[in-house]
């Protein structure tokens, strides 16, 4: 009972976007991405990556998750960056989330696991400027900073759907997560956009862990499926996705885990739901 109470009320923090230990901090007006539905003029857009990171804040002296939680990254990992607002995602490469959460989330940073780390820039928040003007500024911030860690999330023009589906093909076939288009004349304002637009071949949300539920065959003496609750109440089993380490030690009851999925049933039912990675909670 004390645990269901536990993930309900991480439901409910789902919900609305707030975590139960990051109380206190102050949440930065990020842009927030729409999820993709096509007709719209995409030779207005310019494309990037979708990468499986962190999302940063840099407040011109600090470096914070989405949620407003200080990173204790390393004096060096910052000391080059201006005093300006700046917007990235920490990354090691794809397939890496694990590893990178690991070492983003460690209270003493160690020095040489950060050296793995990069961020990668792709915008600067409160900035009015065209996104176009804006990613150039970037480059040039870039440049002028010099250190290899500081990088600029490249991005380039698509110029019809048949270009951005291929686009998207070909980065899910190297293991990428999608990608995400920002208008070109859009200005950085906070809050949910449909200038700023993420692409991806399935969905993704989180959802409470509830329970453990063992494993049969070749999974006995594993955890064989999750028991997990999304914030809107729907309770369902995800059985894919894991590795074997993950199933001889899977996400703590109460804990938030991301997975994606094509669809819902009439019932809400996520189809082929499919466990992607623990949320970072940052």
């Amino acid at each position: 009972m004390k645990q269901h109470s536990l993930a309900l009320a991480l439901g409910l923090t789902l919900a609305f976007g707030h975590y139960p230990f990051t109380a206190g901090a102050l949440e930065p007006k990020l842009m927030l991405a729409s999820n993709y539905h096509g007709q719209i003029d995409l030779s207005q857009y310019l494309v990037s990556e979708k990468l499986d990171g962190v999302r940063a804040y840099w407040t011109g002296s600090q470096l914070l998750s989405r949620s407003g939680k200080p990173i204790q990254a390393p004096q060096w990992f910052t000391a080059d960056l201006p005093a300006l607002e700046l917007e990235g995602e920490l990354w090691i490469g794809r397939g890496q989330f694990e590893t990178l959460l690991s070492v983003v989330r460690d209270q003493k940073p160690d020095d040489l696991q950060w050296r793995l780390v990069q961020l990668q820039l792709f915008d600067m928040p409160g900035v009015m400027q065209p996104f176009w003007q804006r990613h150039e500024r970037l480059q040039a911030i870039a440049k002028a900073v010099g250190q290899p860690h500081i990088q600029v999330l490249a991005q380039r023009p698509i110029a019809n759907e048949e270009e951005l589906k291929s686009t998207l093909e070909q980065l899910a076939n190297s293991g990428g997560e999608g990608l995400m288009l920002h208008h070109k004349d859009n200005p950085y304002l906070p809050g949910r956009t449909g200038n700023l637009i993420k692409y991806k071949s399935y969905s993704d949300a989180e959802a409470v862990v509830l329970s453990h539920l063992p494993g049969k065959g070749k999974y006995t003496g594993m955890m064989g499926s999750l028991l997990v609750e999304t914030p809107d109440g729907i309770k369902f089993r995800i059985g894919t996705g894991f590795s074997d380490a993950e199933r001889l030690k899977p996400p703590e009851v109460g804990s938030v885990i991301t997975f994606r999925y094509n669809g819902r049933t009439e019932r809400g039912i996520p189809r082929f739901a499919r466990y992607m990675r623990r949320h970072p909670m940052l």
